[in-house]
């Protein structure tokens, strides 16, 4: 894959900081109180889009709760446009994907402690 570039990179990076905070301060009235963190951001070369990763605490059914971001991904986008108009000539639309990277590794433990 190509090298994202610097100017992608400092958006990536501005998202995911921004909907750090958003996740963490709209849980209680987006998310039903959930524990959500983002994990990666990546920003398409046209930075019209963001592959946004997040992973849930103490869920029990991750793919569930990820349609739930999906389902107001709109309300989560104008809330970033919100923060981030000034340093954005235009926000990225938001795609959310489940990280699971974290179960893998879990279950890679595991698997090395049997």
């Amino acid at each position: 894959p190509r090298v994202a570039s610097i100017r992608q990179q400092k958006i990536s990076s501005i998202i995911k900081r921004e909907l750090a905070l958003i996740f963490q301060q709209e849980s209680r009235n987006l998310f039903e109180g959930r524990f959500i963190t983002v994990t990666i951001v990546r920003v398409s070369s046209d930075l019209g889009l963001a592959k946004t990763y997040i992973s849930f605490l103490a869920v029990k059914d991750p793919k569930a709760e990820l349609k739930k971001v999906n389902a107001v991904s709109n309300q989560i986008k104008h809330l970033l446009a919100q923060k981030v108009g000034k340093q954005l000539r235009r926000v990225p639309d938001l795609n959310f994907y489940l990280d699971d990277s974290l179960d893998y590794y879990e279950e890679i433990d595991r698997l090395l402690k049997e």
